[in-house]
């Protein structure tokens, strides 16, 4: 089985070591929440770690993720750096791994540092009482706004997949579950779309 590892530039010979050990020891850790994926929350050097381990594709896409697609693992890295780059709050990335043979892609894992956070914007769509509603919500909305305003196309834009963290006065946003995203400029019917995937409440859309 060939073992293909990316890591971000900031980490030490000795720290991808470990992060390589524990991607190896992976199933014998404990915890993992996800039917399709698992993700595994593992301490190394007191720092935190979101594991993300992918289902393994079926056939067709074992197939094209070894020759033609970039696999789920890799795409949640790149744009993970790019939004980074670009300013947009998402967990730090760390490094992504890729297993492959002569039959085809097999497992894949994306390391980023666990981001604390205070809700998800799930929580807004069920909690209407919850403190400062009101200005959670339109911070929110400005948050959608500049993404799109930035050319981003989150096509996984939806509840679970934003997290929530007080600042103050303010709130910071972080994307989560990047593998399928876009850049490119959005028309308006495309930016309603995308905003309306993240409620079915008249009353929020309103806000």
């Amino acid at each position: 089985m060939k073992e293909i590892k990316v890591f971000n530039n900031d980490l030490t010979e000795a720290y991808k070591n470990k992060l390589t050990e524990m991607i190896h020891n992976f199933d014998n850790y404990d915890g993992g929440v996800g039917n399709r994926n698992i993700i595994k929350i593992i301490n190394i050097d007191g720092v935190n770690l979101n594991i993300k381990a992918f289902k393994i594709p079926n056939l067709i896409n074992r197939v094209a993720y070894n020759f033609f697609r970039k696999s789920k693992a890799q795409r949640s890295f790149e744009y993970a750096n790019k939004l980074t780059k670009m300013g947009v709050g998402t967990p730090k990335p760390i490094a992504f791994f890729e297993y492959k043979n002569t039959f085809g892609f097999g497992e894949s894992y994306y390391i980023s540092e666990q981001e604390d956070y205070d809700i998800t914007y799930r929580e807004l769509t069920k909690d209407f009482d919850y403190p400062d509603y009101d200005n959670v919500l339109r911070a929110f909305t400005r948050f959608t706004y500049k993404l799109h305003e930035k050319e981003i196309h989150f096509l996984d834009h939806s509840p679970g997949n934003t997290l929530i963290k007080r600042n103050g006065d303010t709130y910071n946003f972080y994307l989560v579950d990047l593998n399928r995203m876009n850049f490119k400029t959005l028309d308006f019917d495309t930016r309603i779309k995308n905003f309306s995937r993240l409620t079915i409440h008249k009353s929020m859309v309103e806000v």
